[in-house]
């Protein structure tokens, strides 16, 4: 099952992508690498509540060129801190790669990425989170549709930075933080769980036509149709999507707030 984000003729349109793949464990034998490439969704429970860990930790890593805004940072803490119980705290470390030179990427070469660079892993108390800023565009882009983001493993995303950049701060195209925000904070509720991947439907709310998706045009894991919605009507207010009622009231059952 996949989780992406994809925009069709300047329509924001979010799909879902993921994929697993077999891990060892760390040389340091202080964690195993495979808890962080299970299916995703499959760690909401743990990431919502405090049962298991107390603490999270976000790693940010981007190409040089291609970070994120600060603020978009700020914001996915903000989404975070008000959804997850995490009494240790949320924290983020960020640092930059130099360009893998293999765009665009497929998924697998993404998860490359990740196992050679990665270096924070679930341990005894904290749960980690891997969000690489990519260089280039998916293989899956079209001449009509590009892909914006995929979360692929249970505690693993990637935001294709080339795309998002390349889709905002001019004329007619929205605010890159504004872009930003929409799509990591999207990604990251498919990592939580949204919508019916790993956290329970508390009423039924998932869109019929698009699977893992919410049918609230206003929620933030809505998946707006290629001829309505689009990006204006998804960052309408100048602000990124927030979880409806509905979406929120499965993460508080899974153990979130």
């Amino acid at each position: 099952m996949k989780k992406r984000i994809l925009i069709l003729v300047l329509s924001f349109v979010l799909l879902l992508s993921c994929s697993k793949e077999d891990s060892t464990t760390s040389t340091s034998a202080t964690f195993n690498v495979n808890n962080n490439k299970q299916t995703t969704g499959s760690s909401s429970n743990d990431l919502l509540s405090d049962k298991k860990f107390n603490s999270a930790i976000v790693e940010v890593v981007y190409v040089v060129g291609f970070e994120p805004t600060s603020t978009t940072i700020n914001n996915l803490v903000a989404f975070l801190k008000a959804r997850m119980y995490k009494p240790g705290g949320i924290s983020v470390i960020k640092r930059s790669i130099a360009s893998p030179g293999t765009a665009p990427y497929t998924i697998q070469e993404i998860a490359d990425i990740e196992n050679a660079n990665r270096t924070k892993y679930n341990t005894a108390n904290q749960i980690a989170i891997w969000a690489f800023f990519a260089d280039g565009q998916s293989t899956s882009d079209t001449s009509t549709s590009v892909i914006l983001g995929t979360a692929y493993w249970n505690t693993s995303f990637v935001i294709f930075e080339k795309t998002v950049q390349g889709l905002s701060d001019s004329p007619f195209k929205p605010n890159r933080t504004l872009l930003e925000t929409t799509v990591v904070t999207h990604e990251f509720g498919h990592i939580l769980g949204l919508t019916n991947l790993g956290t329970t439907l508390q009423s039924n709310h998932e869109d019929a036509a698009h699977a893992k998706h919410c049918n609230v045009e206003s929620c933030l894991m809505y998946w707006s149709s290629e001829t309505g919605g689009g990006i204006s009507n998804m960052v309408s207010g100048g602000t990124a999507p927030k979880l409806d009622a509905q979406c929120i009231a499965d993460l508080q059952a899974n153990g979130g707030k």
